[in-house]
């Protein structure tokens, strides 16, 4: 098993299209995905039932859908001495309920775990992130495409490939033991500030240039802090569950929610805490969380916060920059943070944002800065209108 790659959590995967019989079984009667010869290759050839976990995904976070089931995988003709007719059989759920026409259906052959199946809504960012994720090409197939991740076709994955897989409910195990001695010593077992525990991935790494490729530096930060805050996480919360908790069931609860917790926030925090180190390498003049309007606090503000205060300072010289790791629909929340400027940046990791939402942005006068290594997930118009790390870094320097 090889760190890093998508092949630890995939053995292989299968893509097709939803059909109409197959979108609306409850009309068809069908309750059996058509085109399945090919995922003999991930299947097997024996019949099979396997453990499913059922998912479906749409535009929003709150259309995401999870249940588990089962599908069964089998030849019809298995008595027959020379013929073959495979099915794979499944029954309905919520999830097969939302699903649509033309829809992306992905079947995931997971290691000793269930088969995921996810139904992924069509023209959606969630489409986009999964085709991303997976590699999946712009073809519509009718019949089941395979990708077996062996050698040629795995995939690595870096810090918003993981954040997907997070999404899907795949639990990232990627860790480093070489530095957990060092951290365990440094930080006395605990997790740091987030600033301290930035600063020490970044300390981990010679080999980038913040000022040379700041695109590159952050998402190289941004992996290695991911990397090291599981090796941590692992080995914290290993320790506790090695001591038990007793009979103490609120400290269990406590310490549980502690944990989720922090997943949740630490991404956003390492974000701006490796932007922030990016902005003093570049000799970049700016305000982090400091209020402007209404108690607003937006992540940056640029040349400085006394200058957006300046009713004497030009407007047309005022940058603000958001910073989220994923976006959703919580990327209107940056409209309203700096009302002296009516052009705003939003910075963010998340791959393969719908078109629908990027044209809503433009029409809100909302640039979206990516990191150049994220480009590649979103269509080509778009590509024309995305700004990378380094090119906002020259709009604010020629203001400054």
């Amino acid at each position: 098993m090889k760190k890093g790659y998508l092949s630890t959590y995939f053995d292989g995967i299968a893509w097709k299209r939803l059909s109409a019989v197959e979108a609306h079984p409850e009309v068809s009667h069908q309750h059996e995905f058509n085109g399945v010869q090919g995922l003999r290759k991930i299947l097997g050839p024996d019949r099979h039932k396997f453990g499913a976990q059922f998912l479906y995904l749409g535009e929003d976070e709150e259309d995401t859908l999870a249940e588990d089931g089962f599908v069964t995988w089998y030849d019809a003709r298995e008595n027959h001495p020379t013929r073959s007719e495979y099915r794979l059989y499944f029954p309905s759920t919520s999830v097969s309920e939302f699903a649509s026409e033309g829809d992306l259906l992905i079947i995931g052959k997971r290691p000793d775990s269930p088969l995921q199946v996810i139904i992924v809504e069509s023209n959606t960012t969630s489409e986009n992130k999964i085709k991303w994720l997976f590699g999946l090409s712009e073809d519509r197939p009718d019949l089941f495409e395979i990708k077996e991740l062996v050698d040629k076709e795995d995939i690595h994955l870096n810090f918003a490939a993981n954040l997907i897989l997070e999404s899907i409910g795949v639990e990232v195990v990627d860790t480093d033991e070489n530095f957990l001695d060092q951290m365990i010593f440094i930080f006395e077992g605990q997790f740091p500030r987030t600033a301290i525990f930035s600063a020490f991935a970044r300390e981990t790494i010679s080999d980038v240039s913040p000022l040379d490729n700041p695109d590159s530096a952050l998402m190289t930060w941004l992996d290695r802090e991911e990397l090291l805050f599981r090796t941590l996480e692992k080995h914290i919360v290993g320790e506790q569950l090695k001591k038990g908790f007793g009979d103490d069931v609120d400290f269990f609860i406590s310490f549980s929610l502690s944990v989720q917790n922090r997943r949740k926030s630490r991404a956003g925090y390492a974000l701006e805490n490796h932007i922030e180190e990016i902005l003093l390498s570049q000799q970049i003049n700016y305000s982090r969380g400091k209020k402007t309007e209404n108690k607003n606090k937006p992540d940056f503000i640029f040349p400085s916060i006394d200058d957006y205060h300046n009713a004497s300072f030009p407007v047309d010289r005022l940058t603000m920059l958001g910073a989220k790791s994923t976006c959703k629909d919580r990327w209107r929340q940056v409209l309203t943070e700096a009302d002296k400027i009516d052009n705003k940046h939003l910075i963010t990791l998340e791959p393969g944002i719908s078109e629908n939402q990027t044209n809503e942005m433009i029409s809100q006068n909302l640039q979206l800065v990516v990191p150049s290594n994220l480009h590649d997930s979103y269509l080509a118009d778009q590509q024309d209108w995305l700004m990378n790390v380094s090119t906002f870094i020259d709009l604010v320097r020629s203001r400054q």
